[in-house]
C-alpha cells in the first residue's frame, strides 16, 4: 500500500482538441487549440467589467487542489501542482486538506509526520467556489485512501443539487511499489466525477519525451501526476516533481478555457 456554484463551461465554445505528436511535444500555452480558431493565437485578457465610470479587473480563476497526504509525498505533489498553475497568468492555485478520519494516536503509532497547519481544512461546501479541481491521494489497494474516500461520501448535498456539474476536474496519486496503482487509483476514482458530473481531464501523454523514459522510476501516467513512496523515506525525483508542475499548468489552461471568474 502506498503512503503517503461549479462554473458550467461556455456553450459558445467547442471542445478542446490536443494536437497528436509521435512522441508528443512538451507542453506550451499554445499546444491545445479550440477548433476554428487558430492554435498560436493569444490567450483572452483577464475579462474587466464597468463600475461607474471605471473598470475592475475581476478575481483570478481558481483551481482548489483538494488533498490527502500522509507521509508528504502527494503534499510534495500537491505543492508542484500549484507552482504550475500559478505559472498561467490569470489562474491561482489553491491549496486544501480534506479531513483526516484516524485518531492522533493511531498516527502517532504509524509514525506520521505532523501535518503543516499553514493549509486550511476544506468544508464540502467550498468546493462550489472552485473553477476547476484536482484531487490528490495515495492508494490503499488500487483506489484512493479512505480520508479522501470519507470526504467524497461527504458531499451528498452538493450531489444532490449537482452544484459541481460541468466543473474541470483531475487527479494526482501516491503509491508505495511501481505495480500498485498508479493508474488504477485514478481510474477508479473517476466514478465520484461522473456522479456528480464534473468533467475528468487528465493529462494523456502532453508530457512529452518525459513520459516515456524508462531508464528511471517515475510516477504519475496519462491519468495524472504521480510518485512512488516506498517505505515512506523515498523522496519525490525530480521528474515525478516537473510531471506535477504540468499538470497544473495543463489544468491551468483548460479551466482558463471553460471558465470566466466569478
Amino acid at each position: 500500500m502506498g503512503k503517503g456554484g461549479g462554473c458550467m463551461p461556455s456553450k459558445n465554445k467547442s471542445s478542446f482538441v490536443v494536437s497528436d505528436h509521435d512522441p508528443p511535444l512538451p507542453l506550451s500555452e499554445t499546444s491545445i487549440s479550440i477548433e476554428g480558431q487558430s492554435p498560436t493565437r493569444n490567450d483572452p485578457p483577464v475579462p474587466v467589467q464597468e463600475v461607474g465610470n471605471s473598470q475592475k479587473v475581476n478575481k483570478k480563476l481558481r483551481i482548489f487542489i483538494v488533498f490527502y497526504s500522509m507521509y508528504r509525498h502527494v503534499e510534495t505533489l500537491a505543492r508542484s501542482i500549484k507552482k504550475g498553475v500559478d505559472g498561467v497568468e490569470g489562474i491561482e492555485g489553491i491549496l486544501y486538506r480534506v479531513p483526516e478520519t484516524l485518531t492522533p494516536e493511531a498516527l502517532e503509532q504509524m509514525q506520521v509526520p505532523i501535518k503543516n497547519d499553514e493549509i486550511p481544512v476544506i468544508s464540502v461546501e467550498e468546493l462550489v467556489e472552485a473553477d476547476g479541481l484536482l484531487f490528490g491521494f495515495p492508494t490503499r489497494y488500487g483506489s484512493m485512501a479512505a480520508q479522501m474516500k470519507a470526504f467524497f461520501d461527504s458531499t451528498g448535498g452538493l450531489w444532490r443539487e449537482q452544484k459541481l456539474a460541468g466543473v474541470p476536474a483531475g487527479f494526482f496519486v501516491s503509491t508505495g511499489t511501481q505495480g500498485g496503482g498508479q493508474e488504477t487509483t485514478a481510474w477508479t476514482a473517476v466514478t465520484q466525477l461522473a456522479h456528480h458530473g464534473m468533467i475528468y481531464v487528465p493529462i494523456g501523454y502532453t508530457f512529452g519525451a518525459g513520459m516515456f523514459g524508462t531508464d528511471s522510476i517515475r510516477g504519475g501516467s496519462p491519468y495524472g501526476a504521480g510518485a512512488f513512496s516506498g517505505d515512506g523515506t523515498r523522496e519525490c525525483s525530480e521528474t515525478e516533481l516537473a510531471l506535477a508542475e504540468h499538470q497544473g499548468k495543463y489544468m491551468a489552461m483548460i479551466v482558463k478555457r471553460f471558465g470566466s471568474p466569478k
